[in-house]
């Protein structure tokens, strides 16, 4: 909600910046909120292209999404606050690790829309009670593109991977805003520093970019582990890997992470129970269990159901022995979707015989069309 103007004195860039850092976030810069620019035009050309897949949201609020004042007429500066979440390690190790989980680096500890949200909120109202000027805050939960507003606020620039880059962290920063209807000096904007690197493209397991700065979505192992609903289309399954939610290939592979530092927010670093995640120990989790074991964490959003389908596919993955125990327990899953992705994993921990015999013993009491098309696949 917009605060409501009182009496008070004005703020300039410099103090909002000092202010912003005693408030834990890393960097802040200044943008004007209503200045033209071309990232309406690459947004429907994105949508229309279809390339947001089965994120109807986004078509939905096309029009809002178009312009920081399609949100909120008031606003006159975007000030964009970037909280940094390096890893402490190398966040494409865990790849090698069959037999563990991966999950991306922005969900190994608390959700960063609460922990930024906070600081968002202490931020803005102080803003408000030393200006008097009205306030929104934004976090990724509202349709602000927030991405090129931090460019323009020099943040950083949206490399080859679509994603912000910044000199000093790299790619691991989280994003937030608050609009204020006060007109402030904008920062000078970032330039472009890709250059011919197209590490960022080349390492991704999905081919999902089209061409630089152009993402289909629908190719993403982040949108289809985190944001499709339905089964994972075959030709992905293998190139997940172990990846059980998101995926930090094209932000991993930047040379700017040079540059990188680990979080200095506590909140942000990963959870020491999430460090190590066994695959067949994850195939076990029921409702109850899968919400303790991420309380506060992202991951919950997606609910148990998909969560176990990428489980069963990584599991199917994993080559090891002891995933076949585990993936004949989520082939007797509740849900269709799960019982599908075990199937595809069985083919792939089974002899091509012992599945087939499996098959035709098991199809007889499939009731789902999707699932028994699974076993059918290599009768």
């Amino acid at each position: 909600m917009a605060k409501t103007a009182s009496k008070s004195h004005a703020v300039d860039g410099t103090t909002i910046k000092q202010l912003a850092r005693e408030h834990g976030f890393d960097v802040c810069g200044l943008a004007d909120a209503r200045e033209a620019w071309a990232a309406e035009a690459r947004l429907r050309a994105f949508v229309a292209a279809g390339f947001h897949g089965t994120m109807g949201w986004m078509e939905e609020t096309l029009d809002r999404r178009s312009h920081p004042t399609a949100m909120w007429e008031d606003a006159k500066t975007a000030i964009m606050l970037g909280v940094n979440y390096g890893p402490e390690s190398d966040p494409m190790a865990k790849l090698l690790q069959r037999d563990q989980a991966n999950i991306s680096v922005y969900a190994g500890g608390d959700d960063y829309h609460d922990v930024i949200k906070k600081k968002l909120k202490a931020l803005a109202g102080l803003l408000h009670r030393q200006s008097g000027a009205q306030v929104k805050v934004f976090v990724d939960t509202a349709p602000l593109m927030e991405k090129p507003l931090a460019a323009r606020a020099g943040l950083g620039w949206q490399g080859k991977h679509t994603n912000l880059v910044s000199t000093e962290f790299g790619s691991w920063l989280f994003l937030g805003c608050i609009l204020i209807a006060e007109e402030l000096t904008p920062d000078a904007p970032s330039s472009d520093h890709c250059g011919s690197c197209t590490a960022c493209l080349d390492i991704c397991p999905t081919k999902a970019f089209p061409s630089p700065y152009q993402l289909d979505a629908r190719r993403c192992i982040s949108y289809l582990t985190i944001e499709h609903t339905g089964p994972i289309p075959l030709e992905f399954r293998a190139a997940m890997g172990n990846r059980i939610y998101g995926c930090d290939d094209c932000l991993a592979a930047c040379p700017w992470n040079k540059f990188a530092q680990t979080a200095r927010e506590a909140k942000l670093q990963v959870r020491d129970d999430l460090k190590q995640l066994r695959l067949v120990e994850l195939a076990q989790l029921d409702d109850t269990g899968f919400r303790a074991l991420f309380a506060k964490n992202p991951i919950k959003r997606i609910g148990v159901t998909r969560f176990l389908r990428n489980v069963a596919i990584s599991l199917g993955n994993s080559g090891v022995a002891e995933a076949l125990p585990a993936a004949q327990h989520l082939s007797q899953h509740e849900s269709p979707l799960v019982r599908g992705a075990a199937v595809w994993a069985l083919r792939h921990l089974l002899l091509p015989e012992d599945f087939s015999a499996l098959a035709e013993a098991t199809m007889g009491y499939e009731t789902d069309a999707t699932v028994r098309a699974e076993w059918e696949q290599t009768l």
